[in-house]
């Protein structure tokens, strides 16, 4: 009798291994449908802040506002990869992660650098631009920030959750004023409420670009650590095979050499609509 027993809780035992092993199997097989979740639905939503030229701004085409920019134009490319249209949701950048992880967009691209902050929470492509960060102030004030004690009693602006931010706040003797858009603190540095503000050196150059007369790089010099100087694409940590068509997009890009000609075309659009 108990022999017997002792076989049937054998046998009980090695159907459930089965069953538990074979779920699991199911479970591992269907858990990332990130690219048939997009491709079903037709559209690749991608989250941005649409104010930082030239990776994404605002402009009026043709009597019709858009937002387009490096960024955009490379997520155009993956849009076309995964075969469906783009559409590209503007808000402040704070919110992009958590709009992100909240399913509200399928990738963030907003000139976003690849923390080891931001890596815990969501995951990066392979990198697209490599950063070093500026202090941009008035023409008249070129002379004025030569070194980081030359900063001490300044008021800089820097946006919001941003490395700049950071930057601003370890580097520098100054005042920090965060806000949430980059134009709002460029507006103020030319007000006279802020005495400059820390950007990337291809945002300062956007600006040197539009406004020659009104705009210029402090000699001041800002240290960029190696974690804060890729920018990449963000997407949820579960989307493997998204990040696998991402990856594939932005290394034919860069192979092919037309990663540099979207550049100069978000640079040229800036220069022809963006003013």
């Amino acid at each position: 009798m108990k022999k017997w027993m002792k076989k049937s809780w054998l046998v009980a035992l090695s159907v459930v291994m089965v069953l538990s092993v074979g779920l699991a199997g199911c479970g591992s097989k269907s858990s990332d449908n990130s690219v048939k979740k997009i491709q079903d639905k037709g559209t690749l939503v991608v989250g941005t802040s649409a104010d930082y030229a030239p990776f994404e701004f605002p402009i009026v085409k043709n009597g019709k506002k858009q937002i387009t920019g490096y960024d955009i134009l490379i997520a155009q490319k993956i849009a076309d990869e995964l075969g469906v249209k783009l559409k590209v949701q503007n808000t402040e950048f704070t919110s992009l992660i958590s709009d992100l992880k909240g399913n509200k967009v399928d990738l963030v691209m907003a000139g976003m650098v690849s923390t080891n902050a931001r890596k815990k929470q969501v995951a990066f492509s392979k990198s697209y631009y490599t950063v070093r960060n500026v202090l941009l102030v008035k023409k008249q004030d070129a002379n004025k920030f030569n070194t980081i004690a030359d900063t001490k009693g300044a008021q800089i602006g820097a946006q919001q959750t941003t490395t700049q931010e950071s930057i601003a706040k370890e580097q520098t003797k100054a005042t920090v004023v965060s806000e949430g858009l980059v134009t709002s603190l460029t507006t103020e540095l030319l007000n006279g409420k802020l005495d400059g503000v820390v950007v990337e050196n291809e945002i300062a150059d956007n600006y040197l670009k539009n406004y020659p007369d009104k705009y210029a790089v402090a000699k001041v010099n800002l240290t960029t650590p190696k974690s804060q100087r890729y920018i990449n694409v963000a997407a949820r940590k579960g989307d493997k095979k998204l990040m696998k068509k991402v990856n594939k997009v932005i290394t034919k890009l860069q192979k092919n050499g037309d990663m540099d000609k979207l550049l100069q075309k978000s640079q040229d659009l800036q220069s022809k609509y963006g003013k």
